[in-house]
């Protein structure tokens, strides 16, 4: 495992970092790079080398003034029209007691089909450019319409309201790194799975970390570090 101090000046660096949650939540590592410093190539690295669902935190303050709903808020609003989506509500995940972080999906309106390695890395780069923008917030909402169109392919999540006391999951988790790092608060993350078609175990992480030289931390390491930080 690597001290903060060496991660946060990878992150700061651009470089990809590997996340261990916590043996009793999820058991699963993410590779993390902050939404700012995504490219092509980091996007395919994190196909090969992660291979899970990729993802961009927006933490809850900058979604709650923008107007960047959760995904199960969107779907309890429609239910009165589509009743299945109260039915589906996500009240019953089994390492977590709040609600998915899981956003909106966006594709820059700048894009073709909006999957390609290319077409997700611009989208990513630009959403961490507007939200964190020096710009009022009403001028970064007229940006967001302006550049991304609903759905698409990049996979939003929103931290909870006090980052790393109410939820302690990867969206939490990989945010704090970035805040920390000074960098812009947005991290994308992405679940390594091996080719058993299950989560890399944390020997396995820790194994590709070395070999690939890959910064590794875990959950506990980084809330000692937040306390540190001065984070909620």
């Amino acid at each position: 495992m690597t001290c903060i101090l060496k991660v946060l000046e990878d992150v700061r660096a651009g470089r990809p970092v590997l996340v261990y949650d916590f043996d009793d939540r999820e058991r699963e590592t993410d590779m993390t790079v902050g939404s700012q410093f995504i490219t092509a190539e980091t996007v395919r690295d994190m196909r090969n080398h992660a291979g899970g669902l990729l993802c961009t935190t927006t933490p809850y303050a900058a979604a709650e003034e923008l107007g960047l709903p959760f995904l199960s808020d969107v779907f309890w609003e429609a239910s009165g029209r589509h009743p299945l989506l109260k039915d589906m509500a996500p009240t019953d995940i089994p390492y977590d007691r709040t609600k998915s972080s899981f956003g909106i999906t966006i594709n820059a309106r700048d894009t073709y089909t909006g999957i390609t390695d290319a077409d997700r890395a611009k989208t990513i780069r630009l959403y961490a450019d507007t939200v964190f923008a020096d710009a009022p917030a009403e001028e970064r909402r007229r940006l967001l319409g302006e550049r991304f169109r609903a759905p698409g392919h990049v996979h939003l999540l929103n931290t909870s309201e006090h980052i790393l006391r109410d939820r302690k999951g990867h969206t939490e988790l990989c945010t704090a790194l970035m805040m920390m790092a000074g960098v812009k608060p947005s991290a994308t993350i992405c679940e390594m799975l091996g080719d058993d078609g299950k989560a890399r175990s944390k020997e396995e992480a820790m194994a590709i970390a070395e070999r690939e030289g890959y910064s590794f931390i875990t959950g506990d390491q980084i809330l000692d570090a937040w306390k540190v930080f001065g984070g909620e």
